[in-house]
């Protein structure tokens, strides 16, 4: 069977591929394609298409496998095509590492998804700690980012919302960091995405989807729910991966 975790990360990646065909663009700074690329309009469209068929893909028991490790490709492009080069080019920029965790996320999820749906093979246990790894690690630059952008984190979070904005962008980003360490050292490490995605959900219900429902017009409000969407279904993902990993 389908695990619930894929069909939520899948859900996400097929969000993202009709929000790219409904604005006919990229997912605006989590795809930053430049403007000055030839048939860009028409790149948009296929990668958005592209995204679509791997989620709807994914959901199918006989084609999970194959749509997943297709988004997991498709994410990995992203993430050597766009985000590698600005790191190289900007490391002390904090956003580009940010940036790149977030599309490195999704690979990650796409490859545990992929490992999942493969059954229990030597290969697809590698696949699984691999993901695992470089999910942890995407977590702990997460967390960072809330440190390094805290003012920006803090506004996005309810003002009725007590104790304060800040208090919760801080508490959040130790959370993040808390949940990669957890993940990375093997202690408590499904505990922690259990909980991981369930902040994620939490995300989704306070700040974007109030966001969208106040602006349904907007481009980015829509690629935020579906973001945010996706790598819930990520972190949950890692939960049934660390699941399947201990009854192996």
């Amino acid at each position: 069977m389908i695990s619930l975790g894929t069909r939520i990360y899948a859900l996400g990646a097929l969000a993202l591929g009709l929000v790219g065909l409904a604005w006919g663009d990229f997912a605006l700074v989590w795809q930053p394609v430049p403007h000055s690329i030839p048939g860009r309009t028409v790149l948009a469209y296929v990668f958005a298409a592209a995204l679509t068929v791997g989620g709807l893909a994914t959901n199918w028991r006989r084609t999970a496998a194959a749509g997943a490790g297709a988004l997991c490709g498709l994410f990995g492009l992203v993430v050597l095509l766009l985000h590698v080069p600005r790191v190289l080019a900007h490391p002390q920029v904090f956003g580009a590492w940010s940036g790149l965790a977030e599309q490195l996320a999704l690979t990650a999820g796409g490859l545990m998804a992929c490992a999942l749906s493969a059954g229990s093979t030597a290969q697809a246990n590698t696949w699984l700690r691999l993901g695992q790894w470089a999910f942890g690690g995407c977590l702990i630059i997460f967390g960072l980012a809330h440190f390094f952008y805290l003012h920006d984190t803090a506004e996005m979070v309810p003002e009725w919302l007590p104790p304060s904005q800040t208090f919760w962008a801080l508490a959040t980003g130790v959370a993040h960091i808390a949940a990669g360490a957890a993940i990375l050292i093997g202690i408590q490490a499904r505990l922690a995405a259990i909980l991981l995605t369930i902040m994620f959900a939490l995300f989704g219900v306070l700040i974007h989807a109030p966001l969208l429902l106040a602006q349904p017009y907007s481009h980015l409000n829509w690629v935020m729910n579906a973001m945010n969407l996706a790598l819930t279904g990520t972190a949950w993902v890692m939960a049934d991966s660390l699941f399947a990993r201990h009854l192996r």
